[in-house]
């Protein structure tokens, strides 16, 4: 049996030195992040359900660095609202600051570099997370 050799288009390997020469970020896609389409708007989606307090800040501050560093305008957090949290049944946790609803917003607010780059936060209609999830603008 004989083997064919493989080869490149010339085609391909110009668009791979093209691809390969730009300095655009990619994303990890195990980040959670999709893109979903809300009145024709392209926004970038980040589902933080699962994550603890810790990892989700940094994984928001990354989220929110990058996106303003592609030139994105609106973001869509989504936290959950914290009904299974299980810091309820403890009484010497704090149930505000204990549930990602709170805490993201809170840490957000609290990195004065992410503050210059958000122009403001609100929470979104219900069908798109309600109370269990903000949007982000970004400044230009």
């Amino acid at each position: 049996m004989v083997k064919r050799k493989f080869s490149v288009s010339d085609t391909d390997k110009k668009d791979w030195l093209e691809f390969t020469k730009k300095k655009q970020l990619l994303f990890n896609k195990d980040n959670k992040l999709e893109k979903i389409s809300i009145k024709n708007l392209k926004i970038q989606k980040l589902d933080l359900h699962g994550f603890s307090i810790d990892n989700a800040n940094k994984i928001v501050k990354k989220f929110i660095n990058t996106s303003y560093e592609r030139g994105l305008k609106q973001l869509l957090v989504i936290t959950g609202k914290g009904i299974r949290s299980k810091v309820k049944n403890n009484p010497y946790v704090s149930q505000e600051m204990n549930v990602l609803k709170n805490t993201v917003p809170e840490f957000i607010k609290n990195d004065k570099d992410l503050l210059k780059k958000i122009k403001k936060i609100e929470t979104p209609p219900v069908k798109y997370g309600g109370e269990g999830a903000f949007y982000i603008f970004l400044k230009n």
